[in-house]
């Protein structure tokens, strides 16, 4: 049995994880940041990269030290630690990032090549994209191979090649920074961030990730580990230099493309300057097979954990949710944006108080107060972000910080987590007091 893993495998291991990261949001929402960021363009770089690098890449790390969502969640009353696993799985999967991908290369890979393209189009294009998404997931075995070694170099040799292009040729120059990007450009960033899903989807993602080890033939927990840090770490280089090519090509692009609606506009029409009509063939390309890796990385870690769940095989699982997939895409892209959003706001501090913790742990004096406090607070706030994203009036908890740029959990949740360390070993004083009595 083979107990460690080719150069070879760890790279592709690496690109695997990287081509599940990189996904619609990932291409989409990073030029659209980087117009609005202008002369504003590192700091708010880096308060995305914060939340679409750093994050994914210290919750990867969290799953790799916790030895997975189970450990992760001990502290956790089990069925609340089963139903936040559903709740991140559904919205990952085919509630809105999965049918959103598909969406995302339906808008941008094949919809400009379609004279008159309609519903039935998009129906068609969804059953061959989600059935392709299918019969890769259900190939567990060779994910490694397939994905990491074959779909994903191509990607990234596209990405190569346009982010040489947008330094060496860039149509525009830098102008001064609009909106929120003016006054707190990291902040903003930051939230933005939240929009590539990767934090949430890095908890989840590591199932995966072992999975693949495992299938080479490494049973060594501490190796599968290890073999998890490096994928990570890959992958975050991978993503770190997409999204700072795609910012400067996002700054770039004030009056090229004016009159964009979204990211995914400013990137087609600054491809179609650089390369011309072959351009759309390049990012059609991209789109299609980033969006199609992180289905295929979507589709199986929901499979893989409700099959764990369920008597339902792993298989059966994965046709049943790329089919599902298929049907929630048909609602169209717009209004897909808009439903995820309020998702996002509240799915995003969960899972950052969770890394939070599980990097903490061994330091935490009551580790399970810690957890279900902390959790309960980041949940309530987020549901404030949440609601003030989905348009109701929340205008009353405007006295909280940073409640103006979505971060109204941030200050409540490290008060809680202060509080509760407090409390916690002031409890364990009095425990040692007590034992001390009775011996």
């Amino acid at each position: 049995m083979k107990k460690s893993l080719s150069f070879t495998d760890i790279m592709a291991l690496g690109f695997m994880t990287f081509a599940f990261f990189l996904g619609a949001g990932n291409i989409i929402f990073p030029p659209q940041a980087g117009q609005q960021a202008g002369d504003h363009l590192v700091p708010a770089m880096f308060g995305f990269l914060s939340t679409g690098v750093t994050l994914p890449l210290v919750a990867i790390i969290a799953v790799a030290v916790a030895g997975g969502w189970k450990g992760m969640t001990q502290d956790l009353p089990s069925k609340v630690a089963t139903l936040l696993a559903v709740l991140i799985f559904i919205v990952i999967g085919p509630a809105f990032a999965a049918p959103r991908a598909g969406l995302v290369a339906y808008e941008m890979g094949v919809k400009p090549f379609i004279a008159d393209a309609g519903q039935l189009s998009l129906t068609i294009f969804s059953i061959v994209f989600f059935g392709i998404a299918m019969f890769l997931s259900r190939s567990r075995g060779n994910l490694v191979d397939m994905v990491g070694k074959f779909l994903t170099p191509i990607l990234f040799i596209a990405l190569v090649a346009l982010a040489v292009s947008v330094v060496a040729n860039p149509q525009d120059a830098i102008e001064a920074a609009r909106g929120d990007y003016i006054d707190m450009p990291f902040l903003k960033g930051f939230v933005e961030g939240y929009n590539t899903l990767d934090a949430v989807a890095a908890l989840l993602f590591g199932m995966v990730i072992v999975d693949a080890v495992r299938s080479k033939g490494v049973t060594d927990e501490t190796a599968t580990r290890k073999y998890l840090v490096m994928a990570g770490l890959i992958a975050a280089a991978g993503l770190a230099f997409v999204y700072i090519s795609l910012f400067y090509l996002g700054a770039t692009s004030v009056n090229i493309a004016a009159n964009a609606s979204n990211g995914g506009d400013i990137l087609a029409i600054y491809v179609a300057a650089l390369f011309g009509p072959a351009g759309q063939m390049m990012l059609s390309l991209i789109v299609l097979l980033a969006c199609l890796t992180t289905v295929v990385g979507l589709i199986s870690a929901c499979s893989e954990y409700f099959s764990s769940l369920t008597s339902w095989s792993y298989e059966k699982w994965a046709v049943v949710l790329s089919v599902t997939c298929c049907v929630v895409a048909n609602v169209g892209l717009n209004q897909l944006i808009v439903l995820s959003l309020p998702a996002l706001f509240a799915l995003y501090p969960i899972a950052m108080a969770l890394v939070i913790l599980t990097f903490i742990r061994r330091w935490l004096p009551n580790p399970a107060l810690s957890y279900r406090v902390v959790m309960l607070v980041a949940l309530s706030f987020s549901m404030i972000d949440a609601a003030k994203v989905a348009g109701f009036n929340v205008s009353a908890f405007r006295v909280l910080p940073l409640f103006d740029y979505g971060m109204a959990w941030l200050m409540p949740t490290f008060a809680a987590l202060v509080v509760t360390y407090f409390v916690g070993s002031q409890k364990a004083v009095k425990q040692e007091q007590q034992e001390g009595q009775t011996v």
